[in-house]
């Protein structure tokens, strides 16, 4: 009899976990709270309790090729970077595709999730829901938690004194929608995350005069990389990866924040922060620095208090009359479901193995999907964690003991204490390729370079010099796809058919990554093979 799995949550984590269940010949039910499936995805009007918020315009910022399920291409006309619209269509493409929606039991808050008695010997749970007022009971086998962390607004008001006298408008930017609201106001923005610089920007184009305040700056990436591609897919390869860990780290900072501060001087614009561009999760966002040019966004410090129109900042400037204040302050998470034995967050802070499993249960029968902060996309990290976790879950691989996995927890925070600075958004912080990497040596699907190289020259140029797409983790190993090195060999013809909407005639057409740097790169691998042959 199939082992049953509770799935909680149908957005892009949930949708992948139902997959992943199917797969591996579990039998999964997938409760979700709303009425759709999408998760932070679903734009809706008004904020709905417990799932995430996003704004209208929402663009995502990772590029297409680079954010899709790793055996299930977004389609080639679709538009690198995608309107959220579009990310919901291409979730409901893929849902029909592989016929998840019947596992989906919509407009079902999930209570409570404990452990049966006989836990020890079954590691099953009893799991309370409610559908239309009426609550039920059921027991499972398993439990994927893909719920994600940007559900509850993180507003720290006892931080701003006077905000509470304060006579203008102020909210969460989880209850942002439409500028044209703001249209003529004085605006502060606090906050320099992802989300602050696109309502930064959005407001300025209606707005009197838009302040964005922050306590740190950032580094600011452009969708747009060289030759007009997508700057994920020219960034994350496996050759600048081994680059990256390979040179020293003030080497590799100081070259990437030459390039940034090539595109615009970064100290000039106010935003250059004190630490370097790899110890933070940079703001990734194409029009900040026109707008800022233009007058239309002027940077700020951190507000040190408010008056009831006023706001007074950290270098002793004051802006008056101002009509709104948006927090775009980040997000906490927790699972108010789940006994607090099982899973403890304080301040963000998590302690799972490999940031899903909890290492104190008997049986290893509850994993975390989707709880993770890359510097890329969500999406193939959680699918990666969901294939793992549903192994484990079907008796086929093991973790192992309480006091490794607890080692190995404290082994990443100590590395992430040194890495990054201390900041709620960075208790989560992954480095994309090496993260995957790692889930993929758990499965048993991460590609061997090497050995490409001697078999197929062709897709090994691809995987080490070009993108590190999805794709790569389905070329071998449990759940291998038969298009996966069809897919990764035409990766960069899906990238440009969406901007080849004119013909050119005697098009040239331009290789992902230069011949110079290829020569380069296999400088190196030889000299690596040389120097690890003796």
């Amino acid at each position: 009899m199939a082992k049953r799995v509770a799935v909680i949550g149908a957005g892009a984590s949930g949708l992948v976990s139902i997959k992943c269940c199917l797969d591996e010949g579990l039998e999964p039910t997938c409760f979700e709270r709303t009425d759709d499936i999408g998760g932070l995805w679903k734009f809706k009007e008004v904020p709905e309790d417990g799932r995430a918020s996003i704004y209208r315009s929402v663009i995502i910022n990772t590029s297409k090729e680079m954010m899709c399920y790793s055996d299930f291409p977004i389609p080639d006309d679709y538009p690198n970077y995608m309107h959220n619209s579009k990310i919901l269509d291409y979730f409901r493409i893929y849902a029909k595709h592989f016929n998840l929606l019947k596992y989906i039991r919509f407009k079902t808050l999930v209570h409570s999730i404990r452990k049966r008695p006989d836990f020890s010997l079954t590691g099953q749970w009893d799991v309370i829901t409610e559908t239309d007022g009426k609550q039920e009971s059921a027991i499972f086998d398993a439990i994927l938690v893909c719920t994600g962390h940007h559900t509850d607004a993180y507003l720290p008001l006892a931080s701003f004194p006077g905000i509470e006298t304060f006579k203008g408008q102020y909210f969460h930017s989880r209850d942002y929608k439409d500028p044209e609201e703001f249209r003529g106001k004085r605006i502060i923005v606090i906050g320099i995350g992802n989300s602050g610089g696109d309502i930064s920007v959005e407001l300025s184009r209606t707005a009197q005069q838009v302040f964005l305040s922050t306590r740190r700056g950032s580094w600011i990436l452009n969708r747009v990389s060289d030759y007009g591609y997508p700057i994920d897919m020219m960034g994350s390869t496996r050759f600048l990866n081994v680059m990256k860990y390979t040179l020293p780290s003030s080497l590799v900072n100081w070259l990437a924040e030459l390039k940034l501060n090539r595109r615009f001087d970064h100290a000039n614009y106010g935003l250059k922060p004190q630490h370097r561009v790899f110890s933070q999760h940079p703001m990734v966002n194409d029009d900040l620095p026109n707008r800022i040019l233009s007058g239309t966004v002027l940077v700020k410090p951190n507000v040190k208090k408010f008056t009831e129109t006023a706001a007074i900042f950290e270098d002793g400037t004051v802006e008056e009359n101002i009509d709104v204040v948006v927090f775009a302050t980040g997000y906490s998470f927790a699972f108010p479901f789940l006994e607090e034995s099982t899973v403890k967050v304080h301040n963000n802070h998590v302690s799972l193995y490999k940031y899903i499993f909890p290492p104190d249960l008997e049986k290893s029968t509850v994993a975390i999907i989707g709880l993770i902060q890359p510097l890329g996309a969500i999406m193939p990290i959680s699918e990666l964690q969901a294939r793992w976790a549903t192994r484990i879950f079907k008796g086929v691989t093991k973790l192992p003991t309480a006091s490794n996995m607890k080692y190995d927890i404290a082994q990443k925070k100590e590395a992430m204490n040194k890495q990054y600075v201390t900041s709620n958004r960075h208790t989560l912080q992954v480095d994309y390729i090496n993260y995957t990497d790692e889930l993929a040596m758990q499965l048993g699907v991460k590609p061997n370079i090497w050995s490409l190289f001697l078999t197929d020259p062709k897709l090994a140029r691809e995987v080490f010099f070009g993108p590190c797409t999805p794709y790569q983790f389905r070329l071998t190993g449990p759940g291998k796809w038969s298009g996966a090195r069809q897919a990764i060999l035409t990766q960069w013809n899906r990238t440009v058919k969406p901007t080849r909407t004119r013909d050119i005639a005697n098009y040239l057409n331009r290789s992902s990554v230069p011949v110079w740097l290829k020569l380069f790169g296999l400088i190196v691998l030889f000299a690596a093979w040389y120097f690890f042959s003796f």
